[in-house]
């Protein structure tokens, strides 16, 4: 079921919130074993997901639906993910990013997909001169 901007803006600002919250007080449980402190990047780079949902809404609702989100947002979204991660553990930092980038990639590989439109290939021009 899919729902307007202003909602989905709200939705995925609740999550984010949601997530780094929880980050924060499982903090000793994260950083308890290496597949935690793991664990604990992938919860980063959701975050991320959602933080990136929740600026690209919020820019949808405020400019009108066909506004893009630019490299800026992107980098304020894996800034703010990072920091978070961050806050938990040093490795946490680490795989945040990895799993960010990945994120980002099919992220943006599914919008191509989805949204992307074909343009019909150029007819290939004959020149008058003869060689």
């Amino acid at each position: 079921m899919a729902v307007n901007s202003a909602t989905s803006f709200i939705l995925s600002s609740i999550l984010a919130l949601l997530i780094f919250s929880g980050m924060q007080m499982y903090k000793p449980l994260i950083v308890k074993s290496p597949i935690m402190i793991i664990f604990g990047g992938y919860l980063g780079s959701v975050m991320f997901m959602f933080f990136v949902t929740a600026v690209g809404n919020l820019e949808a609702t405020l400019f009108g639906k066909n506004f893009q989100l630019k490299l800026p947002e992107i980098v304020l979204s894996m800034g703010v993910s990072l920091v978070a991660a961050g806050m938990v553990h040093r490795i946490c930092f680490t795989t945040c990013l990895i799993f960010s980038l990945i994120t980002i990639y099919y992220m943006n590989k599914l919008s191509q997909k989805t949204y992307s439109t074909t343009v019909p290939a150029a007819a290939p021009v004959k020149s008058r001169r003869h060689k």
